[in-house]
């Protein structure tokens, strides 16, 4: 398991498997730490993964520069072909998700499972 802090605002564990790539994210996703999110979702693209989860339910703010990187992280999976599934309870996530239809588009889903 890796984990990263990004200016305290988020902490990101990532934890590989055979089954694929999990990014717990806890805090706060806005300008100034999405840059961490998209680094870790990169670097499971960049791995190999044939399967990635990305769990919200610690997320308590979500800005568009965090939906920004959900977004590329679906349009890069459906080109490499891996299975992406992201986890989100918490209405601070689920609401700005729902806005701009990204709710439906990653079929979001309330239980994180295996990787």
């Amino acid at each position: 398991m890796t984990t990263v802090r990004a200016a305290d605002l988020v902490s990101l564990d990532v934890t590989r498997s055979a089954a694929g790539v999990r990014v717990a994210v806890v805090g706060e996703v806005d300008s100034s730490s999405a840059p961490s999110l998209r680094a870790a979702v990169d670097a499971a693209f960049a791995g190999g993964a044939r399967a990635l989860t990305v769990d919200l339910d610690g997320v308590t703010f979500l800005d568009s520069a965090g939906l920004c990187v959900l977004a590329g992280a679906h349009r890069r999976a459906a080109v490499d072909g891996v299975v992406l599934r992201v986890v989100a309870s918490g209405r601070a996530v689920v609401r700005p998700l729902q806005i701009t239809g990204l709710y439906d588009l990653l079929a979001v889903g309330v239980d994180a499972g295996a990787a």
